[in-house]
């Protein structure tokens, strides 16, 4: 096997984590009992970046204060929440027994049978539900079952069939989870399926899916890439029909990123990153508008976008960030990069642009912080108080950056020039999924558990 495939095999292992709420008494999607610009829409956020505009949000809790509610959720899951008025949506696994000769599907990497050795769940019986929970007192309102029976591919151990986010337009919600199940669902806010489309059955080197549906211009994008890649694919799908209006092929190999959308002043891209290629993509279409050769490594975090510049990045085993300049066409020359950096990223967590700075963060928690505009470096080696593993991506709002653990510590870090912890918050039981944020409230998905922090009477 090749070396370089080989090694990058050997490091799927934490790759189908991450990557990535509203209803009123009558259930209407209206937003009167929220602040203006407050829904927190999709992975990452209604703009895709995990920044949030809000103030006055809490940045010290525990047990006994800013704990508004914790509610308990079935099953397992990775997913986000997202949230939308009074309704918070997140979706969940519920594992059965185990089902007789079921397995995963047979994965050849040039040319030889491949078996992650962490690789499980492919042998039981699952059931994929869509979750509502009321905002104010953290009840479930409805749960919708998208899906029972037996997976394509397995998971890894510690990730969840329900990884990916989903994602609102503030009428419908609409649920994916990967290359399992029964393809993408829409729902509408009571609950009912509006329709369900087939997409593909994808296999992940059983690693299991992450990457999360975006929504541009009416177009839900679905990036699919797969094992060796001779059938990786991105595909468009009409919000209101669930019609799949194009897919296009992708020469890349199995991946977990969830692309961007990214406004310029050509309209609308949607950038995938991916092993071997940076693509971008017009969401109408699929039409390809451009793209760089990528890191040759696994690029699972989702890029980042500011300054007219597309920032992508590697974690494993190459570390390496990309500047690339928006406005190009056709294969990039490295005369369309603006500035790399070659140290400093995750495995699985995205990094974060707030202010005029990126935040790239290890794995580990540790921090680097660069300018945006220029790569120079402003500090490295910021670290956590107790060493940590980090599934989660972080969030920003009001000068702080949020840094949530496996342990389900939360770090907040003052913003700027110099690194600074400012607190460190736990909700006492692991977390692998992104906070959101919305309407002067942190939502932060445990293992077992929904929280709202809060410090609004």
């Amino acid at each position: 096997m090749n070396r370089k495939l080989t090694l990058r095999l050997s490091g799927l292992t934490l790759a189908a984590l991450t990557l990535g709420l509203i209803a009123f008494v009558a259930f209407k999607p209206s937003t009167s009992d929220a602040a203006p610009n407050s829904n927190w829409s999709a992975w990452r956020g209604s703009e895709g970046t995990g920044v949030s505009a809000e103030t006055n949000l809490p940045t010290e809790w525990s047990a006994d204060k800013n704990i508004k509610w914790k509610s308990a959720l079935p099953g397992r899951g990775h997913s986000s929440p997202i949230v939308w008025g009074n309704q918070i949506f997140l979706t969940t696994d519920i594992e059965g027994d185990i089902v007789p000769g079921a397995k995963a599907v047979k994965h050849m990497i040039e040319g030889q049978e491949f078996i992650h050795p962490d690789s499980i769940a492919a042998d039981r019986n699952h059931t994929f539900k869509v979750l509502s929970v009321d905002r104010t007192t953290g009840k479930i309102l409805w749960e919708q079952t998208a899906y029972t029976g037996t997976v394509y591919d397995g998971r890894h151990r510690k990730g969840s069939y329900a990884a990916p986010t989903m994602v609102t337009d503030g009428q419908n919600v609409y649920a994916w989870f990967g290359g399992e199940g029964d393809g993408l669902y829409c729902y509408d806010f009571k609950g009912k399926l509006i329709w369900k489309t087939p997409i593909a059955k994808i296999a992940s080197v059983g690693m299991g899916p992450s990457t999360s549906p975006v929504m541009a211009d009416g177009v839900i994008v679905l990036q699919c890439d797969e094992d060796e890649g001779k059938k990786s694919f991105i595909a468009g799908v009409d919000k209101k029909t669930g019609k799949e209006i194009w897919r296009t092929p992708r020469p890349v190999q199995a991946g977990w990123s969830t692309p961007l959308a990214v406004k310029t002043a050509k309209g609308n891209e949607v950038v995938a990153s991916g092993f071997e290629w940076i693509i971008s993509y017009e969401p109408r279409t699929g039409k390809e508008l451009w793209r760089m050769k990528s890191f040759q490594s696994n690029a699972l975090p989702t890029p980042l976008t500011g300054f007219g510049m597309v920032y992508a990045y590697s974690g494993y085993p190459t570390k390496k960030t990309l500047a690339i300049k928006l406005g190009g066409s056709g294969e990039l020359a490295e005369t369309s990069l603006a500035w790399s950096y070659d140290k400093g990223t995750a495995y699985i967590p995205s990094s974060i642009l707030y202010g005029d700075n990126i935040y790239l963060m290890t794995d580990r928690g540790i921090l680097t912080c660069l300018d945006a505009k220029t790569g120079k470096l402003i500090y490295e080696g910021g670290r956590t108080p107790v060493p940590a593993t980090f599934t989660a991506s972080p969030v920003a709002f009001d000068g702080k950056v949020l840094l949530t653990s496996e342990d389900g510590d939360t770090y907040v870090i003052k913003a700027g020039s110099k690194f600074e912890i400012l607190a460190t918050n736990s909700v006492g039981e692991p977390v692998y999924a992104s906070p959101a944020i919305s309407d002067g409230m942190i939502f932060i998905r445990g293992e077992k558990n929904l929280y709202c922090i809060s410090n609004k009477k």
